[in-house]
């Protein structure tokens, strides 16, 4: 039996059909490039450029207009460490990113494995989801009478107790960090169920059902098929709810009006209060430096953490 004959290209032959596609390529990214242009543009100019503005600020003496050309170097970073503001705020944006991270988790997933297979759950979804298309300043001032002194919460102690209460809620330390996080959490919780409720949708029933055969307790599916495989999802809820945490602002600024250290609230309050309300604009811009830093590292390892869990899966 004859071999078929075998054919090799010349080098040159070669040289040149690489030459093309090479070629080809760079006509193909020259046309992506041209398309992608305004985008990059628009980025560029309305995000980057300000976030380089702001870091470059921070090493000025800019305050009321002035200063601007005047270099201080680190001067409103050592001012951080030593004004005790920045440290309750740190703090507080502490306690927001931590109540952010794990209230909304834990009640969003509690909801979502709950209604997943309920009768009415498009109702009982929309009720909880509500609450998200309200603008934060709407809840900030339905919740600011609430914890009123002669609010919601203190007419049922009343009724209940037969006691006289006028606690105020919002100007007490102890209580008005705790208060507005469960505000927080009250606006949240219904798209946080919402993304779990979807990753639970993509979990496929074989694993599922197959650990049911075998006798596992509904525990047991819950923490050795479900979870893991839910994983991407809280990842990303998680990374959501916790720049929200960081960056929170809204709620503060109208349900702590009254609050005598309204400022230390979180470092996004006293970076709105340094810089517009005292005109200290270069400090202004260190916090909001600091705040940015600390988003991205936190992101970015939970972003790191959330790819891991990926291949692990895969």
């Amino acid at each position: 039996m004859t071999e078929a004959p075998t054919f090799k290209l010349s080098p040159a032959v070669l040289e040149e059909a690489k030459r093309r596609e090479h070629a080809a390529n760079r006509r193909t990214g020259r046309v992506a490039l041209l398309f992608i242009a305004p985008a990059l543009l628009m980025v560029g100019i309305f995000l980057l450029a300000p976030v380089v503005f702001n870091v470059v600020l921070s090493f000025t003496k800019w305050q009321r207009f002035s200063g601007l050309d005047e270099f201080a170097g680190l001067a409103n970073y050592q001012r951080l460490v030593a004004i005790p503001y920045f440290s309750e705020a740190m703090i507080n944006t502490a306690m927001w990113v931590g109540g952010a991270l794990i209230l909304p988790l834990a009640f969003g997933l509690g909801l979502a494995l709950l209604l997943r297979d309920i009768p009415f759950q498009e109702t009982f979804k929309s009720l909880f989801f509500l609450p998200r298309v309200l603008a934060p300043t709407a809840v900030g001032t339905l919740w600011y009478y609430v914890y009123a002194p002669h609010g919601v919460i203190n007419t049922i102690s009343v009724w209940v107790t037969g006691q006289p209460n006028d606690f105020g809620w919002l100007f007490e330390a102890n209580t008005i960090t705790p208060a507005i996080i469960f505000t927080f959490v009250w606006q949240t919780l219904g798209i946080t169920m919402v993304l779990l409720l979807l990753g639970l949708a993509a979990i496929p029933k074989d694993p599922i059902e197959a650990a049911r055969v075998d006798g596992a307790s509904s525990w047991q599916i819950f923490r050795h098929v479900i979870w893991p495989l839910l994983l991407p999802t809280v990842f990303v809820v998680t990374i959501l709810n916790v720049a929200a945490g960081f960056t929170a602002f809204d709620l503060l600024w109208v349900m702590a009006n009254g609050y005598p250290s309204q400022r230390t609230l979180s470092l996004a309050v006293y970076m709105y209060y340094e810089t517009f309300s005292k005109s200290s604009w270069a400090y202004g811009a260190s916090i909001a430096v600091v705040l940015s830093g600390m988003v991205v590292i936190v992101s970015w390892a939970l972003a790191s953490m959330q790819s891991r869990v990926e291949d692990r899966i895969r």
